[in-house]
């Protein structure tokens, strides 16, 4: 794992190397081992590493054996042994032993449709010395973060939007429209930011600059197939057999690496599964990390010591307490660029801290398993509308909906009337492509009216309209399930949780989290699955049950889906919350940056003060509001405590060999 950035700008004849050093110097938790910058014609590319394959070769930036590619590098490619093999038989040489030169040198060979061969999860940034074009790269699901910003010829790329920030190109200036977004999605569909100008690439494609050109083209495209039905179905247990077969292949491919690799624990079946798979691969020493909740509704700390117990690994936890919340959520949000509507990531920040505590670098997580097995109540939720919507006056079917969520207090002691408005908003709408995601997407508007008109102004489009204007051609063809698994994984996995709790929290404290469910073969195979091999009647992710059966606890395994979730508000708000908390939701704040109703925040707030029983949408405003002030603070008016000062870490500078007038530094 590494932190990237670089500058083209065919205007300049020598990019600054101290503009390039700017820009790592925000971001070299993600690579506190080395650092390096190379300095070619009107381009400067630097990288800082968290050294985890060939540790003592793999420095960055790395140039092919006759200096005509360079390249810098974030992530692992984990089929890089089989890619080398591939590659010393085209006749290819090796100086190193790391995924870093296979990358490089299977781009020289096949350009462009490398990125077809590569198992993992990356981004990544090539120059061509002989074309004069700068080649970028993208995973296929969005594991690895990389955002840009043009403006005329000149070009800023980095792991981390802060890095453009330092570039002297861009400045913090909100977009109303991504707002709009977050504040309905509770992210940003790509390629938007909450910046103006500034971009992600999107997952799954690739991008070439040169000097008066950039394209943007897509080399995979997650693709649902439909429910087969009963008569193309497989069976159940052919299923099985070639699942177990590719998680297994793709938990072993993740461990790969040239340090210890740890697990983390949830408690939840996910990560239990691949904590079992490892011990079956690699039969020692397994470190196991958890999470538990200061707060009983949230802790699951009780699952996660009978999987540690069973499997024998060597268990660290720690406890998340309300006021951690509140003490570390500015922090987060200096990790996350974006504004949050939950405070999951507070959580994930401080797990990923106690790994680094123990000096371990890599942890392997069970991330994707509710997106492409079925796993989330929201699938089940559309299942239970579109069965209610047959029949619209039963007085039954909605009851179903009752079991889903038994962890909020909205919806506890409420008549069946009440829970029919909430649940039946556009409930006989089952064409809609988006027809999940109705309800959610619904009460997140309510979150927007804190939001002030003038600021969002009545030239912004819908974000629902506008997004569903995007869909693929045919998706509205697809059947209920793969339209849901695919906004959910499309939206919430790749905008959400792999950044805000993925990536960003990982690397905040240099730990590189491993995703053996997003493993494209994974991907692939679960969009063909029939619909009852991932939820039968109600009951979620039946075939990954069905294959942990007798291998983990009962408890674990039979246990009804627990989404995973924090507290809010309450630690937030609280006359313990730390001062600048407070300030940034003051009259004065809210005023200065013109985001929000002053007068709607305060009655929100003063709710909470009295405290009156909230709804979730009430938590999730808080956050959001309250998230969106501090990152304006920080970003907009440089009011920030964790911006850094020096490179922790010796930055070489190596100048290409046609710049006669340097010499290496």
């Amino acid at each position: 794992m590494c932190g990237i950035s670089g500058i083209y700008n065919p205007g300049t004849p020598l990019v600054s190397p101290d503009a390039v050093r700017n820009m790592l110097k925000q971001i070299q938790y993600r690579g506190p081992d080395e650092s390096g910058i190379y300095i070619g014609e009107g381009v400067g590319l630097g990288s800082v590493r968290l050294s985890i394959i060939d540790l003592a070769q793999g420095q960055q930036p790395m140039s092919d054996e006759a200096e005509e590619l360079w390249i810098v590098f974030n992530g692992e490619i984990f089929n890089y042994i089989e890619l080398r093999d591939e590659l010393i038989g085209l006749g290819y040489r090796f100086r190193t032993g790391s995924d870093t030169e296979v990358l490089l040198l299977l781009f020289k060979h096949f350009r462009e449709k490398c990125l077809e061969k590569l198992n993992g999860q990356f981004a990544f940034a090539i120059w061509d010395t002989c074309r004069k074009e700068l080649f970028l790269g993208r995973d296929r699901v969005g594991i690895r973060p990389l955002f840009y910003y043009r403006e005329g010829d000149a070009f800023v790329f980095g792991s981390e939007i802060k890095c453009l920030m330092e570039s002297g190109h861009v400045k913090a200036e909100p977009d109303p429209e991504s707002l709009n977004r977050v504040f309905t999605f509770w992210t940003i569909p790509s390629p938007g930011t909450m910046f103006k100008g500034v971009k992600e690439l999107p997952p799954g494609h690739y991008m070439v600059v040169r000097e008066h050109d950039t394209k943007i083209k897509p080399y995979w495209e997650l693709r649902f197939h439909g429910d087969p039905g009963t008569a193309g179905a497989r069976s159940l247990s052919d299923s099985m057999e070639e699942f177990e077969s590719i998680i297994t292949d793709s938990v072993r491919l993740r461990l790969r690496a040239d340090v210890q690799v740890a697990a983390y624990l949830s408690g939840g079946i996910d990560s239990s599964a691949t904590t079992w798979l490892i011990k079956q691969i690699e039969p020692g020493v397994l470190n196991t990390f958890s999470i538990g909740f200061e707060s009983a509704e949230f802790d699951e700390t009780a699952f996660q010591q009978s999987v540690s117990s069973q499997l024998e690994t060597t268990h660290h936890s720690i406890t998340c307490r309300n006021r951690d919340i509140a003490d570390n959520f500015a922090k987060v949000l200096w990790h996350t660029e974006i504004p949050i509507l939950r405070t999951g990531a507070v959580p994930m920040f401080l797990l990923s801290g106690l790994v680094n505590d123990n000096g371990i670098k890599v942890v392997i997580t069970g991330e994707g398993a509710d997106e492409f097995l079925g796993g989330y109540n929201i699938f089940k939720e559309a299942i239970i509308r579109e069965f209610w919507s047959r029949e619209p006056s039963s007085k039954i079917r909605p009851l179903l909906l009752q079991k889903l969520y038994p962890y909020l207090a909205q919806f506890q002691g409420r008549n069946s009337a009440l829970l029919k408005m909430f649940f039946g908003y556009r409930l006989q709408e089952t064409d809609s492509p988006v027809y999940s995601h109705l309800i959610r997407w619904n009460n997140s508007k309510h979150i927007k009216e804190n939001i002030r008109k003038d600021f969002l102004d009545g030239a912004v489009p819908d974000p629902v309209e506008t997004f569903v204007s995007t869909l693929p051609e045919g998706f509205g063809d697809l059947d209920l399930l793969s339209r849901a698994q695919w906004l959910e994984s499309t939206l919430f996995m790749s905008g959400y949780l792999l950044s805000s709790q993925g990536d960003r929290m990982g690397m905040a404290h240099s730990v590189e989290g491993r995703y053996p469910f997003l493993d494209h073969r994974l991907i692939e195979f679960c969009t063909r699955l029939p619909w009852n091999h991932k939820i039968r009647g109600l009951n979620e992710k039946y075939l990954m049950k069905k294959l942990m059966n007798g291998r983990l606890p009962d408890q674990v395994v039979h246990r009804p889906k627990q989404a995973y979730r924090a507290p809010v508000a309450s630690s937030l708000t609280s006359a313990k919350a730390p001062e600048y908390l407070r300030e940034a939701l003051s009259p004065q704040m809210l005023t200065k940056f013109g985001i929000f109703n002053t007068g709607s925040v305060e009655k929100l707030l003063g709710k909470m003060a009295e405290g009156k029983r909230v709804t979730e949408n009430e938590n999730m405003a808080v956050a959001g509001i309250l998230s969106t002030q501090i990152l304006m603070d920080m970003f907009a008016s440089g009011n920030n405590p964790y911006r850094e000062s020096e490179m922790r870490v010796k930055c070489p500078v190596t100048y290409d060999k046609s710049l006669n007038n340097h010499n290496n530094e």
